[in-house]
Formats: structure tokens, C-alpha cells, sequence
């Protein structure tokens, strides 16, 4: 059987059209940008019909190849692994700049460097890291419009549903993704819509109470999140700095702000394991003091973990913090995706690393440095990790140290 005989062409379809009018809301004449898995064709195809049919300039894809990402490992010298492709990177933030959209789709075997070298996965992710500055940085300031979806790619489909034959795996994982992203509806950009707006009634009105800061307290977590000066709570659709309202991640079920990088005490452990880049790190425990990680375990991957850490100075420092209700469809999936971009989805979760200048009042207008003395921090990373469950209760301080019930047994309170 044909991979696309498996995965349903109509569900694809909706994906695609979603991806391009909902998740990008791609204006005439922009460029748009896609970087994809070779097997995810298919949805590339049909998003670059919806894209010239919306008035596109030039699509642009980007393909990898599982495979070739192998071959490296098995056949480069030493010092490859220190380099990155600048130049790419360099074309991309580029690209940025002349206001071309950007449109990840993900689909590969989330565990494909499982069992390579841990010291070459790590210095890889760091050389990879620090080329993608230019581009990152202009997607954490959402100076342009940009999505991610997925494609239930084989590898990852027999990742998560290694007893089943190969079709049937692949199908479940469609399955999955589709519901997941809303698009198993008559009526998909309908559905993001009605979406969109119970996400912003929760970010409105966390922006009301302005907290100082939140806590989190359950099994194996009791941890202060002092949150920025002048933060702001953004969920679903975001409004670029191009004018652009658009939804960055599809699926989305968080709502997201900026944490004060110097304000985080306490400990807290993961509560669904961290796929990074090929490396399950399970069961993480961090002490955070003064804003800082000055002690971190895993029980697995605890070697990426560290090295993780010691990407730059702002690795052991947070830049997002997220809250997500124990019923997300995702989380009542009961599925673990491997993948970030749902899993984080599944649960309330916190973000290593660089900080979204969007999560700030007047955010398009404020200098880095202002960010950061705001509380905002720099990294040349951003990994999200999930700390909520059914048993985490979150608390809201006020800054005359009222405490506002937020989250009861991973719900809203209210």
C-alpha cells in the first residue's frame, strides 16, 4: 500500500489550505519559505498550489533527508561536526527581512540520533544553534509571518506505534495529527477561529491580573516563576510585526508569556519526556536559583541535558512559560508524539533559552536591550520542556503578594 493511499488526500488537503490561510494568512505577493522532510511532498504540493492560488510570489522549499542526516555521522570527519551551514541560515534571516513567510512542516523520525554519539549530537546542535541566529531571532521578535505543522511521517509513525504493521501505523498517526490540528471538521479555518478566541479570552484576562509571578506545586515540583516587567500574554492567532495576524503553531492549546529571567526559584520536574534532537532526555529535575539552573538531572539523555546547559549563559535561564489545560485534546489523546510540537501542546511547560519579544506590552517597538532589562532573556536556544499534569496546581501572586487560584489539578480554575 502507497503512503498517500494511507493517509486520507482530502485530510491533506484541508491541512494545507489551513497552513496557508489560517496558520500563515499569506498576503498576495509575499514569498513564502517551507522547509519539509522528503516525504512530507505531498503537503508541500498542495501548499504551494493554496499559495500561488492565494497570490504568492515564489515558493521556496527546503528538503531533508533522514538518510543523509546519517551519513554523517557514519562518514564525516571530525571537525564536521562543529560546522553548520551558515550561509543558509544567513539567506534565510535574510529572507526575513525582505518579509518572506516562513512555514516549517516536521515529520521525521523524532528519534533518528538515538543511538549515535551524544558528544557529536551535542556539538552539532550547539554549531547548528548559534548559525540559526539570524534567523531565530527574527522569528522569536515575529518580525514575519510563520507556522509549523506536520506530517505523519513512517519512521515516526512506527516510533509511536511500534506494534502495528507500518499502514496501520502511519494512519493512526494521521489520524492523530489531523484531529489534533483541527482538521478532521467540515469546517477547519471555522473551528481555528472559535479556537482562537477562547485563547484569547484566557490571555485576556491573565493580562488583567498582571501577576508578578506564578507557582507551581505538585509531585516533585515547587517552583516560583517571577514573570517580566510589562509582560503580556499572547495564545493561538499572533499579530507579526508585518501586520500579519497569524497562528505560529498548528496544533496550539497554550497560552504563553515571558518569564523574568533573573526571578525563578525553586525545583521542578518534567512531567512527559524532552525529544531534542534526536536524544530522549526523560524525568528531568532542575533547582533554579536567582533565575539560574544550578542543578539538573534526567534519568535518561542527562549528558544532552548538561550539554544543553552549557549551550551560552542564557541556556540555564528561561524565556517562556506556558500554561495548558490536563484536557487538551492532546494530553486526552493519551499519545506521546516524541515531538514538541504537540507534545508541549499536552501539557503546561516551560522554555529554556531565548525569550519571544512579543510576550511584552509594545513588544514591536522595544530594543533588545530594553527587553532585557525588562527580565526578557537571550540564547541561542529555545526548548520547550512540560511540567504540567493532572496533579500540578498553579497559583497567580499579585504584586501586593494576593494569591489567585489559576490552575486546580492541571485546570483552569476558573
Amino acid at each position: 500500500m502507497s503512503e498517500t493511499s494511507v493517509i486520507d488526500p482530502t485530510q491533506i488537503d484541508r491541512l494545507a489550505e489551513l497552513a496557508v490561510k489560517t496558520g500563515l494568512a499569506l498576503k498576495p505577493g509575499q514569498d513564502l519559505l517551507i522547509t519539509a522532510p522528503l516525504e512530507a511532498v505531498p503537503l508541500v504540493r498542495k501548499i504551494t498550489d493554496y499559495a500561488y492560488t492565494t497570490g504568492a510570489g515564489i515558493v521556496t522549499p527546503i528538503f531533508s533527508d533522514p538518510e543523509l542526516v546519517l551519513s554523517r555521522y557514519k562518514n564525516a570527519n571530525d571537525a564536521s561536526f562543529d560546522k553548520a551551514a551558515n550561509w543558509l541560515y544567513d539567506g534565510m534571516g535574510a529572507a526575513f527581512d525582505n518579509d518572506t513567510a516562513r512555514l516549517a512542516i516536521v515529520g521525521d523520525d523524532p528519534m533518528l540520533l538515538a543511538d549515535e554519539d551524544p558528544q557529536k549530537v551535542g556539538r552539532i546542535n550547539k554549531a547548528n544553534s548559534q548559525a540559526l541566529t539570524p534567523a531565530r531571532e527574527r522569528i522569536t521578535r515575529f518580525d514575519i509571518n510563520w507556522n509549523i505543522v506536520a506530517w505523519p511521517g513512517l519512521a515516526w509513525a512506527k516510533r509511536m506505534f511500534p506494534d502495528l504493521p507500518e499502514n496501520e501505523a502511519q494512519a493512526k498517526l494521521s489520524e492523530a495529527i489531523f484531529s489534533a490540528s483541527r482538521v478532521n471538521v467540515k469546517d477547519p479555518i471555522e473551528a481555528w477561529n472559535k479556537h482562537n478566541k477562547n485563547l484569547r479570552e484566557r490571555s485576556n484576562w491573565l493580562n488583567q491580573k498582571n501577576f508578578s509571578s506564578l507557582h507551581f506545586s505538585g509531585p516533585g515540583t515547587d517552583l516560583t516563576v517571577g514573570l517580566a516587567d510589562d509582560h503580556e500574554w499572547m495564545g493561538g492567532a499572533s499579530l507579526a510585526k508585518n501586520g500579519i495576524m497569524c497562528n505560529p503553531n498548528i496544533p496550539s492549546e497554550e497560552v504563553f508569556t515571558t518569564p523574568h529571567c533573573l526571578r525563578v526559584e525553586g525545583t521542578v520536574s518534567s512531567t512527559k519526556p524532552l525529544s531534542h534532537q534526536g536524544t530522549l532526555i526523560d524525568n528531568i529535575r532542575v533547582k533554579f536559583e536567582s533565575g539560574s539552573i544550578n542543578e539538573a538531572h534526567a534519568s535518561k539523555g542527562e549528558e544532552v541535558l548538561l550539554k544543553v546547559l552549557d549551550s551560552d549563559k542564557g541556556a540555564r535561564r528561561l524565556g517562556e512559560v506556558a500554561l495548558v489545560p490536563h484536557s487538551s485534546p492532546i494530553s486526552q489523546s493519551g499519545l506521546l508524539f516524541y515531538n514538541t510540537l504537540f507534545d508541549e501542546n499536552a501539557a503546561s511547560h516551560i522554555a529554556l533559552g531565548q525569550c519571544y519579544s512579543k510576550c511584552f506590552k509594545d513588544g514591536e517597538n522595544l530594543s533588545k536591550d530594553e527587553i532585557i532589562s525588562k527580565g526578557g532573556n537571550s540564547s541561542m536556544i529555545h526548548i520547550d520542556w512540560m511540567i504540567g499534569s493532572g496533579e500540578i496546581n498553579v497559583d497567580g501572586l499579585t504584586a501586593d503578594e494576593t494569591t489567585v487560584p489559576v490552575f486546580r489539578n492541571g485546570e483552569w480554575a476558573g
